[in-house]
C-alpha cells in the first residue's frame, strides 16, 4: 500500500498530469479519500515555490540553447499566452481569475503553468501561491467527484 501513496506523490509533481492525474489514480488504488487528497496535494504544491522564484529564469536562459532551445521557448510562450489571457479576462480580479485558471481541470491549466504565469505577471508570491492552493483544492474537489461518479457508473455496467 506505501507504493501506491509513493506513486500518487510523484504522478502529481509531473508537470500537464499533476493532481488531475494522480487523485483518480489514488482512489482507484484504493488509497483512503482524507490521505489521497493530502498526498496529491503536498505533492502538486511542492514544485510551486521552485517554480516561481526559478522557472522563469532558467527558460529565459535556455531559450537560445541549441538542444533545449525549442522547449524552453515553447514552455515560455505558454506561460506568455496563460498570463495574458488571464490578465485581459481578469483586469483587478488576477487572483480569482488565476485560482480558476487552476482550479478547472483542463490540460495545460495546472499548477505548473498557474504559477508560471504568475511569474511572469509578476504576481506577488503570498497571493500567487494562495490563489494556486485554492486552486488545486478545487480541482481536486472536481476529480474526486468525477471519479466517483465515473467510478459508479462502470461498477452498474460491469
Amino acid at each position: 500500500m506505501l507504493t501506491e501513496y509513493i506513486i500518487a506523490f510523484f504522478i502529481s509533481m509531473v508537470p500537464l498530469i499533476e493532481l488531475r492525474g494522480a487523485l483518480p489514480y489514488a482512489l482507484v488504488a484504493g488509497i483512503p479519500t482524507i490521505p489521497a487528497y493530502i498526498i496529491c496535494i503536498v505533492g502538486n504544491m511542492l514544485p510551486v515555490p521552485v517554480i516561481f522564484f526559478f522557472a522563469r529564469r532558467v527558460l529565459e536562459w535556455g531559450k537560445d540553447k541549441k538542444f533545449i532551445g525549442r522547449f524552453f521557448r515553447f514552455c515560455l510562450e505558454k506561460g506568455h499566452k496563460g498570463g495574458a489571457k488571464l490578465q485581459s479576462k481578469a483586469g483587478k480580479g488576477l487572483f480569482l481569475a488565476l485560482l480558476l485558471f487552476v482550479g478547472i481541470p483542463l490540460p495545460g491549466t495546472g499548477a505548473w503553468t498557474g504559477t508560471l504565469a504568475a511569474s511572469i505577471l509578476d504576481m506577488d508570491f503570498k497571493s500567487s501561491v494562495t490563489a494556486v492552493m485554492l486552486g488545486v483544492i478545487l480541482a481536486g474537489i472536481i476529480m474526486g467527484l468525477c471519479t466517483y461518479f465515473g467510478l459508479g457508473i462502470f461498477s452498474v455496467v460491469s
